[in-house]
């Protein structure tokens, strides 16, 4: 973080968790602490745990950061972002949705997968997962969630939706929480003799725009 600050960069991003804890456990905001105390002229954003407003008024007061960076935490709840920009405008209200105004997103979100994949079936394919995060916590049974995880036409998910009651409550705290991508502790792998150097050979810097492409996995 330091070296970045002194490179110029605008500010930095710390996720609170190694990589071999992966998505397991809990992330430690200590580090954040520390990245705070020793970067003097640029922002700090912490991230790792933040699944609600009152979760990152709680890292800002308890690390100091002058921000947080959202995650797995909006999966199923875009709006944790406006509820974010109330808590640092200083603003109480937060969004508590019935299940109608959810499936609303649900519709717009399906659409634009399709649009953006150019493909009807690979577009719910992708929104299968999302249904999971979306409908987390509220009480639509087990057959809908079922139905969900095999949508595979807008069709079948405007009747999906159309079976379940727009004026459902928002849930709480049973819809807030963990909501990962999946998977426990790994072990890390790191291109042979990484750790070697802090600089990049003529090699490894020619592959660097590689790295940028959708393509790539890094």
């Amino acid at each position: 973080g330091v070296a970045a600050e002194s490179e110029g960069a605008a500010a930095v991003t710390l996720h609170a968790r190694t990589l071999a804890e992966h998505y397991s456990g809990c992330a430690n905001w200590d580090y954040i602490t520390q990245l705070k105390a020793a970067i003097r002229t640029i922002p700090v954003l912490g991230n790792g745990d933040v699944f609600t407003a009152a979760d990152a008024a709680r890292m800002v007061r308890q690390t100091g950061c002058d921000g947080v960076a959202v995650g797995p935490g909006c999966l199923g709840r875009p709006w944790l972002f406006a509820d974010l920009e109330a808590l640092f405008a200083g603003r109480d209200d937060r969004v508590r949705p019935r299940l109608g105004f959810v499936l609303d997103v649900v519709r717009r979100h399906a659409a634009a997968l399709v649009e953006y994949t150019g493909s009807e079936q690979i577009g719910l394919r992708l929104m299968r997962a999302h249904m999971t995060w979306y409908l987390k916590g509220y009480r639509v049974g087990g057959p809908v969630r079922d139905a969900a995880r095999r949508l595979s036409s807008l069709e079948e998910l405007d009747g999906l939706c159309a079976m379940l009651d727009p004026a459902a409550p928002y849930p709480g705290e049973a819809a807030e929480g963990p909501r990962a991508k999946g998977g426990g502790p790994k072990c890390p792998r790191l291109p042979d003799g990484w750790m070697d150097s802090r600089e990049l050979s003529d090699a490894e810097n020619a592959n660097l725009p590689a790295g940028e492409l959708d393509t790539s996995g890094g």
